[in-house]
């Protein structure tokens, strides 16, 4: 296995900030903190670090001073359980997801993961299966399919599913071959503008505005995470499009919430008019989706110089899956996860992780490739690109290599770990940020509110 600070040292130097911010970090803690064969405490504490250690090197371009960041990673873990402790008081907790979302044998005696938590994603798997909304309906339907025709045929109709593969399998995949060619968080200058140094202010990224073009999980946590350092983040969304409102309520904190629809004309000047006066712009599109709708990152680098444009995918910019929808689920299942946690358990069928962990990291990841930027701006100008896949941080938590023993590990419960408030949505009981940072501490001004709250105007 490998060491937390040496771990946070490569995402550090190959993102090209300050060396001697190092030295300010503290990180605590051992793995195994969660029941898995992976380090997933170690993906937790060096993510949250990373993302944590980069606002306050970010908060020194703006006249602030150095301090000590401290991350446990028992703490960690807890927050990549987020929207598991999450929870409104006096109402039951809603269950993301669909009842026949899972994993199936199919004909040929390989497993396949369905991910149908959106009706439209149902509904076209159902369809493409020609059976009810039944689990056992499903099961039977997909014993008349190999795992991979019925991977291939869900992505060509535009629905989501992945076979399981073993990691040797993946690695041998046109696509598994050309994840790991790419660094975890891609920063790349799109543009040229001159330096931006933001004014001396209390908090790391007061005065920062971010548009949070993202939903679920990965894109919601780095909007979650930079808001929890003082950004004014405004998260926009279409009421035509689904969410998971227990979801929104956790990685919701923080935010001003609006509602767009980009197909229509006058909303996409008005995102346009947002974009003008943004210093992030995060989306998780898919690849060439959001260009298509006239906000490409070179796109909204004309529209505002200096912009640092976020760009989350399932399997990355290139590459043969770089189109294919996905979420962390699948894959968890498509690159080997799902079978290598299966074999350190002693069983047939897919093991899943103990959390969204592939979710959870890739948004640190990117709210560290923000912070990561926005401090290249600062202090060498530029327009810039920030790229993370989930497929890519899956591999990165794969690197940081296997835990003996480690599912005998009990899930830790967040006993002092909670805090509590009123929001839209009524009295909250959500995890409180792992990072402690000595002078600005995170915190959460906005309460979560439910989608389309605000008016889309920066505050």
């Amino acid at each position: 296995m490998s060491h937390p600070l040496a771990d946070l040292s490569a995402l550090w130097n190959e993102a090209r900030l300050p060396a001697d911010a190092l030295d300010d970090v503290r990180l605590s803690g051992s793995d195994p903190v969660l029941p898995s064969s992976f380090a997933i405490g170690t993906a937790a504490l060096v993510g949250i670090a990373a993302s944590a250690l980069a606002a306050a090197t970010f908060w020194r371009t703006r006249g602030g001073y150095r301090q000590l960041v401290s991350v446990d990673m028992r703490d960690a873990a807890v927050e990549f359980l987020s929207e598991r402790f999450a929870s409104i008081v006096g109402k039951p907790q809603d269950d993301p997801w669909d009842p026949i979302a899972g994993a199936y044998p199919c004909g040929d005696g390989r497993w396949v993961r369905l991910h149908t938590n959106f009706p439209h994603h149902r509904d076209g798997m159902l369809a493409l299966l020609g059976c009810a909304n039944d689990r056992d309906a499903v099961a039977a339907a997909l014993r008349g399919w190999t795992a991979f025709a019925l991977e291939d045929a869900a992505a060509e109709a535009g629905l989501c599913a992945a076979a399981m593969r073993s990691f040797e399998e993946w690695d041998a995949h046109p696509h598994g071959q050309l994840v790991p060619t790419v660094p975890v968080a891609r920063l790349t200058r799109i543009g040229d503008a001159p330096p931006k140094r933001m004014p001396a202010s209390e908090r790391p990224l007061s005065g920062v505005r971010v548009l949070d073009l993202s939903r679920v999980l990965a894109g919601p946590i780095c909007g979650r995470t930079l808001a929890a350092h003082g950004a004014d983040v405004l998260a926009i969304s279409s009421p035509a499009i689904p969410n998971i409102p227990s979801l929104t309520a956790d990685t919701g904190r923080g935010k001003l919430t609006a509602f767009l629809n980009l197909r229509d004309a006058a909303d996409r000047a008005t995102l346009r008019g947002l974009v003008r006066e943004a210093d992030v712009f995060l989306q998780g599109y898919r690849p060439g989706a959001i260009a298509g709708l006239g906000f490409s990152p070179l796109d909204t680098a004309r529209m505002r110089p200096g912009i640092v444009h976020v760009s989350l995918s399932a399997y990355g910019p290139v590459g043969p899956w770089s189109g294919r929808r996905g979420f962390d689920s699948l894959v968890q299942t498509a690159s080997g996860f799902n079978h290598a946690e299966a074999e350190a358990a002693g069983q047939a069928s897919p093991k899943v992780l103990p959390c969204q962990a592939i979710d959870h990291a890739s948004g640190y990841l990117l709210a560290f490739g923000a912070l990561a930027a926005l401090h290249r701006r600062a202090t060498e100008g530029g327009s810039w690109h920030v790229e993370v896949s989930l497929a890519r941080t899956g591999r990165w938590i794969r690197d940081l290599g296997r835990v003996p023993d480690g599912l005998r590990c009990v899930s830790p419960s967040a006993d002092g770990l909670m805090e509590e408030r009123d929001t839209g949505f009524g009295r909250q009981r959500a995890v409180r940020h792992a990072a402690r940072l000595a002078v600005t501490p995170a915190r959460w001004d906005r309460p979560a509110m439910p989608l389309g709250s605000h008016k889309p105007v920066w505050p």
